[in-house]
C-alpha cells in the first residue's frame, strides 16, 4: 500500500490464512455445546471457474485427490465442490487442500467462500462460513430463501467469537443460497 493510497483511505485487505480453517474442529465442539448445533457432515469450497483446458484438468485433480466429491453450479455462475466426511477434522483437511490446490494453482482470486454445515436436533441448518478474501467467518442460517435466522446469526457470533475470526462487518455476511449441504 502506498502513500496515495493511504491519503484515499484505502487499506489492503486481509491476507487470506487457509489455517484459519483448522480451528473449526474445535469451534464446533463450542458451537455444539452452547447450542445444539452439531456437524452435519457436508462442507463446500465455492469459486468462480476459469475458462480453459488449465481450470478443467484442475478441477479434475481436486476430485482425484479427494474422492467422495460432487460438484454443481448455482444460479450465479459460481462452481461449487461439495465434501462429506463425517469426522469435522477430516472434513476441513479436505477443504483445505481444495482451497490450497485452487490457491497455488493461481485460481485464487477466483475463490470466494468454503463453508462447514450444522443442524440441530429439528433439523434446522446452520452454515459457519470462511470468506478467502477477507480471511474471516461468519454464521450463515437459512430459514427459506429468502429469509434466514438474524438472531440464531447473532447467538452463534458471541459463541464463536474466541474460536474464529468473526467478519465484523455484518453487511458482508452474504447470504449463500442454494449451497450444497443447506
Amino acid at each position: 500500500m502506498g502513500w496515495f493510497d493511504s491519503l484515499l483511505g484505502r487499506s489492503k485487505p486481509a491476507r487470506p490464512d487457509l489455517d484459519a480453517l483448522f480451528a473449526l474442529p474445535s469451534a464446533a465442539v463450542t458451537l455444539q455445546a452452547a447450542t445444539g448445533f452439531a456437524p452435519a457432515g457436508t462442507g463446500s469450497v465455492c469459486f468462480r471457474a476459469a475458462e480453459g483446458g488449465a481450470f478443467a484438468r484442475l478441477e479434475q485433480d481436486i476430485e482425484a485427490l479427494m474422492g467422495r466429491v460432487e460438484v454443481s453450479r448455482d444460479s450465479y455462475g459460481y462452481t461449487w465442490l461439495q465434501v462429506r466426511n463425517s469426522d469435522v477434522a477430516g472434513l476441513v483437511t479436505d477443504l483445505h487442500a481444495a482451497n490450497s490446490s485452487l490457491e497455488s494453482a493461481g485460481f485464487g482470486p477466483s475463490l470466494l467462500c468454503s463453508l462447514v454445515t450444522f443442524a440441530d436436533p429439528s433439523r434446522r441448518k446452520l452454515a459457519i462460513v470462511y470468506l478467502y478474501k477477507r480471511g474471516t467467518f461468519y454464521p450463515f442460517a437459512p430459514v427459506g430463501e429468502p429469509r434466514r435466522d438474524n438472531a440464531l446469526e447473532l447467538q452463534v457470533r458471541g459463541v464463536l467469537d474466541h474460536e474464529l475470526t468473526i467478519e465484523p462487518e455484518l453487511a458482508s455476511w452474504f447470504p449463500v443460497w442454494g449451497a450444497p449441504g443447506l
